[in-house]
């Protein structure tokens, strides 16, 4: 009988009784789940921006704080040697006396690249340290001429050693001579030291350098603050002039110390863009054109600092305009960075800009640890709650449930049902006659049951016979991989590579020595011909019997070659020991291309011109590849396999072939390797042999099936390299060939293994 339509239509419209009891249950649950969880995001995030901003605010006082303390010292001691000046303590007539004073003053403060005084006539007096590889220098410019000379010096600052003499520039730094006409101590402008750059360098001074007193700075360069302080006599003119030029390297050494946060990033710039020092590794000083300068912060290579610069100066146009602390955010690689720009002075005229950055993935850690407590309660929450609306609703509707479900069974042929009574007078009723009707059914169709159970045991004992069949045969194949190929190949390539690395590392070491000692001796018969160009007869007759013109020539191409030939067995050792990788049993990242390179090497032999062939060609078709996760023993080997069959392939087509028919048709191997989608690297494999039948192709990553003749394989060698590909690394192998122009394998994994594959 065909339904009605109405009825069809009201039936697709029918929802179970428990879903209905349910759902808007569920539904006020999951919303009021929802806005909890979402309130408590929102006060994560206020939580981290109030803790950014309080790191940020420490950060800024603890650089205003030693900026202050650092950079007073200079000033602090023009002003006491201008005291001493007046005392008479200092007399600026006395140069040795002065440079002892001003050694003692660069001793004790080994931040100070200089210390001293200059006079109207030109004549200077100082000590510090500028020279590289000299610990502390005195320093005298003699008036006039501007001869300047650098000593050392010993324990009271007394000259000891000449170590250079040069022409002083006879030019004022930038900004001095607005200090002289306003009297006023000051700050000159900042500069840098290259200390390459020093000339006219003595032997005592070349000898000094190679001395253990060596400098304290430690570099090649430095960038330094200059501090000027003008003395004037009682007619207001200017009687000298007081110096100290402090470092700056140590600003940036303090900063890389102060841990804002794990990423967070500190530098000081002036005003004009100039980096004075940062928390980054970066260098602050460049060389354009031999000449070392200061970086700007728009051509830091340092990334973060240069983005937060170009930030600074698109929002303000200029540094110059930046006068009140400034919060601004700025996005860095995907990630929001908190800064703070905020101007620190002083009275002597610094003028510069400390910015602090603290990347908000710094925190980040704080709100999803809050966030995930937050869920986990949520999911907690909703958890119970449905099983609470799961336990009721079956508590409603598991009568009615039960008596449909016992319905369905029997139109299904299952006739052992019943259903409990209920305190329900209707479907009590019900219940009864459904337990009567079913007992009926059930006496028809028992003998019918026990024939089917007895079917049934038979199917599930076979399959259990097949299913244990179906386990020996893996755990016999994985035995197999393990003894043909790891233990034999990889141990044995392994132990000659260990054996054979020791004796040649000793002999490539002592390569170097006799080469250097065979120059020596070889120098030693020349200076003698200079030195006694008549020899006796007897050394005459020597030098001609043992041809010594040729050994001289000769001997050093013979210690060259032996070296190559050195070099060159450590590099066939350290291929076989990449091949065979045995300290790498665990899935890590390897460069595929140094895998087949070694696997080549060790295949060199089989490659090679042969009386009977010309050599094999292998050609490279390299793409650019990532580091891959896989087992590295376990893909070599594959490779080998590969390799190998490859080889065995071509030497089988044309074993009937005349020499001149394989040269005019020469065998190759083409290895290339590419990125799939940026998710796969694939190796493909190919020869331009006869090509592998459709057959063949089908089974040829069976177990045990060979086209080999029997003794020269045992068909396990391609079923091994598919598991390993398909099972341990989730990859592909494929076989692509057409009978007459070569057979081609293609290897795909996975760059990364996002999921667990099969051990």
């Amino acid at each position: 009988m065909n339904a009605k339509p109405g009825y069809a239509a009201k039936a697709t419209q029918q929802f179970p009784l428990r879903l209905i009891v349910i759902v808007p249950f569920l539904l006020q649950i999951f919303a009021a789940v929802g806005l909890v969880g979402y309130l408590s995001f929102r006060n994560g995030q206020k939580a981290v921006n109030d803790l950014a901003n309080q790191l940020i605010d420490k950060a800024s006082q603890q650089v205003d704080e030693h900026l202050d303390t650092y950079l007073a010292l200079p000033q602090q001691l023009n002003q006491i040697n201008a005291d001493a000046i007046a005392s008479g303590q200092l007399n600026l007539n006395d140069p040795k006396a002065s440079e002892q004073y001003f050694w003692s003053q660069a001793r004790a403060f080994e931040t100070l690249s200089y210390i001293g005084y200059a006079l109207p006539n030109g004549a200077e007096s100082g000590a510090g340290r500028w020279v590289n590889g000299v610990n502390l220098l005195v320093y005298e410019n003699l008036p006039g001429n501007g001869a300047a000379s650098d000593y050392t010096a010993d324990q009271r600052g007394n000259r000891k050693s000449l170590v250079q003499s040069y022409q002083a520039d006879p030019l004022l730094p930038p900004g001095v001579k607005d200090i002289i006409k306003t009297g006023k101590p000051a700050w000159a402008a900042i500069y840098t030291y290259a200390f390459e750059n020093t000339v006219q360098i003595t032997e005592a001074g070349k000898a000094i350098q190679n001395q253990n007193d060596t400098s304290d700075v430690g570099l090649n360069y430095y960038v330094a603050v200059p501090a000027r302080y003008p003395i004037y006599d009682e007619k207001g003119k200017l009687r000298s002039l007081l110096m100290v030029d402090l470092l700056l390297t140590n600003v940036s050494e303090f900063l890389r110390n102060l841990k804002v946060s794990p990423s967070g990033q500190i530098f000081i710039m002036e005003r004009d863009g100039l980096l004075i020092g940062s928390s980054s590794t970066k260098p602050v000083v460049h060389k354009v054109n031999g000449e070392t300068k200061r970086l700007s912060v728009l051509e830091t290579p340092d990334p973060l600092i240069r983005a937060v610069a170009e930030k600074l100066k698109q929002q303000f146009n200029n540094f110059k305009t930046l006068q009140n602390t400034q919060e601004i955010e700025v996005k860095f690689n995907g990630q929001r960075q908190f800064i703070q720009v905020t101007s620190w002075r002083d009275r002597f005229g610094l003028d510069w800009l400390v910015v602090v950055t603290v990347p908000e993935s710094d925190f980040n850690s704080q709100i999803n640890a809050n966030t995930r407590t937050t869920i986990v309660l949520c999911l907690g929450a909703l958890a119970v709650a449905t099983i609470l609306g799961i336990y009721t609703s079956r508590w409603i509707t598991r009568p009615i449930l039960k008596l449909s479900q016992a319905s369905e069974a029997i139109a299904t042929g299952q006739l052992d049902q019943t259903v409990e009574t209920t305190n329900i007078k209707e479907l009590d009723a019900v219940a009864q006659s459904f337990n009567h009707m079913a007992s009926q059914l059930q006496d028809s169709f028992n003998e019918l049951e026990q024939t089917n159970a007895e079917l049934e045991n038979r199917v599930e004992a076979r399959t259990a016979e097949l299913s244990q069949t179906l386990t020996d045969l893996r755990r016999t194949q994985a035995q197999v991989i393990q003894t043909e190929k790891m233990s034999s190949l990889g141990q044995l390539v392994a132990g000659v590579a260990h054996e054979i690395n020791n004796p040649v590392n000793f002999i490539h070491g002592n390569v170097t020595f006799v080469d250097e000692y065979a120059q020596n001796l070889l120098e030693l018969v020349q200076l003698y011909q200079q030195e006694y160009p008549l020899p006796t007869p007897a050394i005459e007759a020597k030098i001609v019997d043992i041809d010594l013109e040729f050994i001289n020539q000769d001997m050093l191409k013979l210690l060259s070659s032996m070296k190559l030939g050195t070099e060159r067995i450590r590099e066939i050792v350290k291929s076989l020991r990449t091949f065979s990788r045995l300290d790498e049993a665990d899935m890590k990242e390897v460069d595929i291309h140094e895998g087949i390179e070694s696997t080549l090497l060790i295949l060199q032999h089989r490659l090679k011109p042969k009386p009977d062939r010309p050599a094999i060609a292998v050609i490279r078709d390299y793409g650019k590849l990532p580091l891959v996760e896989c087992y590295p023993g376990q893909l070599n080997q594959v490779l080998m396999n590969i390799v190998v069959n490859a080889i065995d392939a071509l030497e089988e087509t044309k074993a009937n072939c005349t020499y001149q028919e394989k040269k005019d048709h020469p065998d190759q191997i083409t290895i290339s390797t590419s990125v799939i989608d940026s998710q796969w690297v694939q190796i493909a494999i190919a020869d331009n042999g006869v090509g592998i039948p459709q057959d063949v192709q089908q089974r040829i990553f069976n177990p045990f099936f060979t086209t080999k003749p029997i003794g020269k394989g045992t068909g396990m060698g391609m079923s091994i390299s598919y598991q390993i590909i398909t099972e341990k690394h989730g990859g592909k192998l494929e076989c692509f060939s057409t009978p007459g122009e070569g057979s081609e394998f293609a290897i795909q994994i996975p760059i990364r293994q996002q999921v667990s594959v099969a051990v």
